[in-house]
C-alpha cells in the first residue's frame, strides 16, 4: 500500500507554502551533505540516546538536526512524497506558521521517545519519519473519513488505484510499527532493527497536540463537528 495523494481540495489556503519549504529544506541539506559526508558529526547532528544520556555531542538539539537529514534518497523521498500527500490538508487547517511548529513538534516528540525507550544505544538516528508519522496523525483526527488515493499491489504484480478512507490507511501504516516496536521493549532487541519503530510512534503520540495548533476558523468547525 503507498499513498499517492490526498483528492479534496483545501479549503482556506490556495498553496500548502510550508510543506514545500520543508520538502525544499530537506532536499537541499541531502544534496548539500550527502549521507557519506557525515562521518564524526553524527555525534553532533543525528540522534545517539547514548551520548545524550552521556552529556556528549549535540545533546537534545540533535532532535532539531537530525529530522532534517537522511541516510539515502529513497529515505527521502519516501519522507518527502509523505509529507505532500498528508502535510497540505494540515497545513491547510492550521495556516503556514501553525503547522510548521506542529511539525517541529511532533520530531521532537518523536525523538524524545526514542531516547527514552533505546538509552543505551549508540545507534545514530536520523530522519524526518517521526515528524511525517505526527502530520499523518494530524491528518488522522482532522480527516479521518477523507479518501487518499492509494497504490496496490493485488497478487504482487497488479496495480490498483483505489480512494481509500484516510482511516484505514494511517491504522495500516500505524499497525506495522507496532509488533517491532512491543519486541523492542518485550527482548530488548533495537540494535536488530534498522527502522526507528518507536520514534514513528512518538511521532504518533505528538500528533494529540495538534488541535493547539488549528486556525481558530479550522478550530471553531472542528469542535462544531464539521468538516475542517
Amino acid at each position: 500500500m503507498f499513498p499517492i495523494n490526498d483528492t479534496e481540495p483545501n479549503r482556506y489556503s490556495l498553496y500548502p507554502t510550508m510543506t514545500l519549504s520543508i520538502i525544499f529544506v530537506n532536499t537541499l541539506i541531502y544534496f548539500l551533505f550527502p549521507p557519506h559526508e557525515y562521518g564524526f558529526m553524527y555525534r553532533y547532528i543525528a540522534t545517539v540516546p547514548a551520548l545524550i544520556f552521556s552529556r556528549v555531542g549535540g545533546g537534545f538539539l540533535t532532535g532539531l538536526t537530525s529530522m532534517f537529514l537522511h541516510a539515502g534518497f529513497f529515505h527521502l523521498f519516501g519522507n518527502m512524497f509523505a509529507l505532500w500527500v498528508f502535510g497540505r490538508r494540515v497545513e491547510d487547517a492550521c495556516g503556514a506558521w501553525r503547522f510548521l511548529g506542529f511539525y517541529l513538534l511532533a520530531g521532537f516528540g518523536s525523538d524524545l521517545i526514542f531516547v527514552l525507550v533505546n538509552a543505551k544505544s549508540h545507534i545514530p538516528v536520523i530522519g524526518a519519519s517521526g515528524a511525517i508519522f505526527g502530520v499523518m496523525g494530524a491528518y488522522l483526527i482532522l480527516y479521518p473519513k477523507a479518501r487518499i488515493r492509494t497504490l496496490i499491489f493485488w497478487f504482487s504484480f497488479i496495480p490498483s488505484w483505489p480512494r481509500i478512507r484516510a482511516f484505514w490507511v494511517i491504522i495500516y501504516f500505524l499497525a506495522m510499527q507496532l509488533i517491532p516496536a512491543i519486541d523492542i521493549v518485550m527482548n530488548g532487541r533495537s540494535y536488530q532493527y534498522s527502522v526507528a519503530y518507536w520514534g514513528h510512534l512518538g511521532g504518533f503520540f505528538a500528533s494529540l497536540t495538534i488541535l493547539l495548533f488549528l486556525r481558530p476558523e479550522a478550530f471553531a468547525r472542528y469542535w462544531s463537528d464539521t468538516q475542517v
